[in-house]
């Protein structure tokens, strides 16, 4: 239960704080003057700090404790600062997209950064998030800061913390970021200094253009597989690309010009950046309506592909021409898209493996599996990827990484960067589909190619969004009801394994056995039935959703009856949930 008088006691705290200014305080001020009518907003406002999460910040814009502003993203930023080890000369990274304050967040950033001591690197323009990773282990700096909210809608700005290897922070760090976080109780403690004296002092310098041109060589160099393919015949694929308002036209549009593809073209009604995101509801390429004007362009001229990314360019999402017909592929069919091609084209190293999320396609595992090449499979996001490849460089045991994805539109095909990369993936892309091109294929001839050889797998994704204080109470009862259903819940469906990712075991209903899951503690359940159909749960980490991923497979009949019955299993599944859901 919210204590609504600590709410009013916080509310006037800030609007009496010595370190908030004047002009931030007048909102305030006006909501706690009508109190109580403004008490559910008020109560949204200070009901509790805005939570350091493991990748850093994301919330509203606005003024309060429990919202995105130059105090908290100062107060980050100091927590941060605290929690590196004063090592060697201290270097920081930081960037931005094109949301609202993202500039202006950016700045404070790197004000604290300079004001602790660190040296730092400033973009000075939007720039996508694998640039930023890259730019970390190109500069050999300590950390680094992306302000972005991803494809969060318009209202939200983030803050995502990475670490010196140019990963998203995992433990231990991302607990000691977090303990550092929560000791700091006046923004007043956050050191600052003028970002015009720390620039003209040299305690901040923007980025030279030659980190760009180094990413799109590692790009060329390590991505590429057949690049004479891509030089003498690139011009052949046509693609409409569209960067929904967000960072991405640049380096897109870059990359495959360089690379051959010199009929790339970006879709001007989103190709400026727009913070209000103002021609979609949702700036998500994995949203059909994001991609609606790339698509119609696409048809109009007889593009082979349209392709999206989202506000920071780490996602991309492609939508195939297939016979006239626009098919838009998910994130699961494109990733076996891309592996299977490098895993069957590149010359591979002896100790070569792949990984993907633990709610990501066994289709892929199936494909590595026959390639005699290993599948990790991690929690979700792409800092668990990389801390995977990390531990093995430093066991230093000869394994070589060669290609990583998840569901959710992220690919990792470049091993320069350690997270999620659409400016890589593009690159990759461009090259498949140009390779099934000259055989006179699309990549739904090539999928369905897959399908044929390895079986049918089809995943889908059932998301609720539940907003607000008690939003995050209904997702909490709806993960206690899941943990403790009975075991004929699912009716048609029967249980031979249950993954509570949280208690770190899964229980075979066989025997009742239980073993260890050997991965960090996360507040995931997962179901996996006599069939080897999978359902997968969990509470969003960004966003104020709860998520279901129903990963099903079926071998028996055509790829047609195939599909009928996938669907059918899927549709029952979703159907149950929905119904549980509404009613919690």
């Amino acid at each position: 239960m919210i204590d609504q008088n600590e709410v009013l006691i916080r509310a006037n705290n800030w609007v009496n704080a010595v370190d908030i200014e004047d002009s931030d305080k007048i909102a305030i001020r006006d909501l706690i003057s009508s109190w109580p009518q403004s008490s559910e907003e008020l109560t949204e406002l200070f009901y509790q700090d805005l939570e350091f999460g493991t990748g850093g910040l994301r919330s509203p814009v606005g003024m309060g404790i429990n919202r995105i502003n130059k105090y908290t993203v100062r107060k980050a930023t100091q927590a941060l600062c605290n929690a590196i080890p004063k090592k060697g000369e201290l270097k920081a990274v930081v960037s931005y997209d094109s949301r609202h304050y993202s500039i202006e967040f950016s700045k404070e950033v790197s004000q604290v950064f300079a004001a602790n001591g660190f040296k730092v690197y400033l973009f000075d323009e939007l720039t996508p998030t694998p640039l930023l990773s890259f730019a970390i282990r190109k500069l050999n700096a300590s950390t680094g800061v992306m302000v972005t909210a991803s494809h969060n809608p318009p209202k939200y700005n983030g803050y995502k913390a990475f670490w010196s290897d140019g990963a998203q922070v995992v433990p231990p760090y991302d607990k000691a970021i977090i303990d550092e976080y929560n000791k700091i109780t006046s923004f007043a403690e956050a050191k600052t200094i003028s970002f015009d004296s720390a620039l003209s002092d040299k305690k901040i310098e923007y980025v030279g253009k030659e980190i760009y041109q180094d990413f799109y060589q590692s790009i060329k160099a390590d991505v590429l597989i057949n690049k004479e393919l891509c030089e003498t015949q690139g011009h052949k694929l046509k693609v409409i690309y569209t960067a929904i308002h967000g960072t991405g036209k640049k380096a897109c549009f870059e990359i495959s010009q360089m690379t051959g593809f010199t009929n790339f073209i970006s879709l001007k009604a989103q190709e400026m950046p727009d913070p209000n995101f103002s021609t979609v509801k949702f700036p998500n390429p994995e949203d059909p309506e994001a991609m609606a004007l790339a698509v119609e362009e696409m048809l109009k001229t007889n593009a082979d592909l349209a392709y999206g990314t989202d506000p920071d360019c780490d996602r991309l999402g492609v939508v195939a021409n297939h016979k006239g017909k626009p098919i838009y592929l998910n994130g699961n069919q494109l990733g076996a898209l891309y592996l299977n091609y490098v895993l069957k084209n590149k010359e591979l190293p002896s100790k070569a493996y792949v990984l993907k999320s633990i709610v990501t396609s066994d289709l892929q595992t199936a494909i590595a599996k026959s390639c005699n090449v290993k599948m990790e499979n991690t929690l979700t996001g792409f800092k668990w990827m990389a801390s995977a490849i990390k531990d093995h460089e430093i066991a230093n045991d000869g394994m070589t990484p060669v290609f990583a994805s998840e569901e959710s539109f992220g690919y990792m095909p470049n091993f320069h960067c350690r997270d999620k990369d659409g400016v890589s993936s593009i690159a990759l892309m461009n090259e498949i589909a140009l390779n099934y091109k000259v055989q006179e294929k699309t990549l739904i001839d090539a999928l369905n190619e897959i399908y044929e050889e390895y079986g049918y797998y089809q995943e889908s994704l059932l998301s609720f969004t539940f907003e607000g204080i008690s939003g995050k109470q209904k997702i909490g009862r709806i993960m206690e009801f899941f943990r403790s259903l009975s075991i004929d819940y699912f009716k048609n469906f029967e249980i031979s394994s249950i993954y509570d990712y949280l208690t770190q075991q899964r229980r075979k209903l066989k025997d009742n056995s239980v073993d260890e899951i050997k991965m960090t503690k996360s507040n995931v359940l997962a179901f996996e039935f006599t069939t080897g159909d999978k359902l997968f749960l969990r509470p969003s980490g960004t966003e104020p959703k709860i998520k279901f991923y129903s990963l099903i497979k079926v071998f028996e009949g055509n790829l047609e009856q195939k599909k009928t019955k996938a669907e059918q299993k899927i549709k029952l599944l979703e159907q149950l949930i929905t119904e549980t859901c509404e009613k919690i």
